[in-house]
């Protein structure tokens, strides 16, 4: 895994943010629209997955950002969850669930593997760098 300078070059990142779009896009079906409440819940809890993402990595310090991946993952699980209601409430098709939940699948896959591998590296962080 390489060094990233920035959040927007990790490719969980990537991957959320564009599932996040896709997840803007879907809930303003017609049918989703006027569910406030759940189109609301999905749409910030989707958010929820990349803004942590971001926070942690600006954190500076793996452990902290081993704490917001797993904020990401579990928002991941509630995104999983409501994709679940809005398939058997016929808000989306069975096309669009398979879709979006390989994806969100993938996304919570892939903040696994991120976390295992922040666990196991010896580097801390750059706000644990001693400075000469």
């Amino acid at each position: 895994m390489g060094t990233a300078k920035k959040f927007e070059d990790l490719e969980v990142w990537i991957a959320t943010k564009d599932f996040c779009v896709n997840i803007y896009k879907i809930t303003e079906n017609e049918f989703l629209k006027k569910d406030f409440g759940l189109k609301d819940q999905i749409r910030r809890a989707s958010i929820s997955i990349l803004s942590n993402i971001a926070e942690g990595f600006e954190r500076n310090g793996n452990k902290e950002f081993i704490q917001f991946l797993s904020y990401s993952k579990g928002s991941a699980g509630e995104v999983r969850a409501q994709l679940h209601i809005i398939k058997e409430l016929d808000f989306i098709t069975d096309k669009e669930f398979i879709e979006l939940n390989d994806k969100i699948t993938q996304i919570s896959k892939m903040l696994s593997g991120f976390i295992n591998y922040l666990k196991q590296s010896d580097l801390k962080g750059t706000k644990y760098k001693i400075e000469n």
